[in-house]
């Protein structure tokens, strides 16, 4: 290795530790060689491994492979925030789920991760005016992954969504750092209202499996809502709510619920 790829190494920590853990799963399995060379081994950076992954995914005969590679290699290229935040979605994915225990794995299995990182591309097209492409991006990310999430949206770094089938994230929704959620969650309207309209969720919250979040509400920092709720009002930080419709059960039951992922509320 060069001293610029050495130098690189340490500054990226994350990516080295994918392209050791390539290397090694293509020695364990050598049918997967071409799958872990073309996706991972290939590349210099993580930008050009995600926006390979995202071109692949998202790619039709609509919209040829290498066109939708060049968008997101300019995007990677004018935004590193785009990066900062997958290299922050794959350590919260491999910290938070215990099915993950590399850091490959998102990037080539987990359509939860690479949904949000098609999310991320089509959200720098939408703030940048390009408004058709980003919902290109979000029609396609839908039709593959399943997860349907408005390029308007907010999100921010650390984010893990489990499994993934069935998300739905409205264009005016805003997510916080460092939250988690199960499939099927919605973060929603109540109707035919315009303007500002979705949930805004604080950091460090968990949304359990097929709870929904309805209206311009707040969920406060480090609370949880438990699988199957129906939340239409605000909640305060640090709570538990649970329950159609829901309602505040108790204390969040940890400094960080959406690290700790613990759905009992209490009971064992």
């Amino acid at each position: 290795m060069g001293k610029k790829h050495a130098h690189l190494s340490e500054l990226d920590p994350v990516w080295q530790q994918i392209t050791v853990e390539a290397k090694a799963a293509v020695k364990e399995e050598p049918l997967m060689g071409g799958l872990v060379h073309s996706s991972i081994l290939h590349h210099k950076t993580i930008e050009s491994a995600l926006a390979y992954r995202i071109s692949l995914k998202l790619s039709s005969s609509e919209m040829p492979e290498q066109f939708v590679r060049e968008i997101c290699d300019d995007a990677y290229a004018a935004d590193p925030e785009l990066a900062l935040a997958a290299r922050a979605d794959i350590v919260a994915v491999c910290d938070r789920d215990p099915a993950c225990d590399r850091f490959i794995l998102p990037m080539l299995y987990f359509k939860g991760f690479q949904a949000i990182q098609a999310y991320r591309v089509a959200h720098y097209l939408w703030v940048n005016g390009r408004k058709d492409m980003a919902r290109f991006f979000q029609m396609r990310a839908s039709e593959v992954f399943g997860v349907d999430i408005h390029p308007g949206a907010r999100i921010g770094k650390g984010i893990m969504i489990d499994h993934a089938h069935s998300i739905v994230i409205g264009e005016t929704a805003v997510v916080g750092d460092n939250v988690s959620m199960l499939h099927s969650v919605t973060l929603g309207g109540t109707g035919k209202e315009e303007q500002d309209r979705h949930p805004k969720i604080g950091d460090g919250v968990l949304i359990g499996a097929g709870a929904k979040v309805l209206g311009n509400i707040k969920v406060g920092h480090c609370s949880r809502i438990a699988a199957g709720s129906v939340v239409l009002e605000e909640v305060p930080p640090c709570k538990t709510v649970a329950g159609v419709p829901a309602k505040i059960v108790g204390e969040a039951g940890c400094d960080q619920p959406s690290v700790a992922m613990d759905q009992l509320l209490g009971v064992r």
